[in-house]
């Protein structure tokens, strides 16, 4: 890991752009984008925080744009009934004017595994410039928040997962979970009638 930071490191803010795509392209088996943007600054404190956080951000949320092109191809293998729940809440965001933009920006803002959301927007077939504007805006104040910080932040989240693999397998096996709950809520009944509702959990069909 530390050999792929010097290499990209040498290209400056254009190889972080290209590690910052192909990390948030990738569904699962990643770690989270500003441990790897935060890591380059540490490696080079000489770089400017503001302009890392933008380029940072305009490369995870091009990486998230292929990851939602790429999830989107998986949406014939979904389970009918989970396939017209996400449509019910895919046209409910499409008529709340601020719906995507705001979903996007709580997930880019915050340590929330934002692969998952981009994986469902995919099977969604969600079609807004809101989803990137919003999660855009949100990492780029994040990852600013996380580079000032640094080792603060970086350190004790490394000790809790010592086995990095470990800690990636974790997060990506929460967000998997949250994608199989998300499909499996009755979505037009806690619509309509504001009752939370589960349809059975049958995710893919083959």
């Amino acid at each position: 890991m530390a050999d792929i930071f010097e290499i990209f490191g040498e290209l400056s803010y254009f190889g972080i752009f290209l590690v910052l795509i192909l990390v948030n392209a990738s569904p699962i088996l990643m770690p989270p984008s500003w441990i790897v943007l935060t890591s380059f600054y540490l490696l080079d404190p000489n770089l400017n925080v503001v302009f890392l956080a933008t380029v940072g951000a305009t490369g995870a949320t091009l990486g998230r744009f292929f990851l939602k092109k790429i999830s989107g191809l998986f949406r014939k293998f979904v389970g009918e009934e989970q396939k017209s729940n996400l449509d019910i809440i895919g046209d409910y965001l499409n008529h709340k004017k601020y719906g995507y933009l705001l979903a996007s920006f709580l997930f880019g803002a915050t340590p929330l595994p934002s692969n998952m959301l981009f994986i469902t927007y995919g099977l969604m077939r969600a079609k807004s410039i809101g989803i990137y504007v919003g999660f855009w805006f949100g990492r780029t104040i994040s990852y600013i928040i996380m580079i000032y910080f640094g080792n603060a932040v970086l350190q004790p989240f490394l000790e809790i997962f010592e086995d990095r693999l470990t800690g990636i397998l974790l997060i990506d096996g929460v967000g998997i979970g949250v994608i199989v709950l998300f499909a499996s809520i009755n979505w037009t009944v806690l619509i309509t009638q504001k009752k939370l509702k589960f349809v059975k959990p049958k995710i893919w069909r083959f």
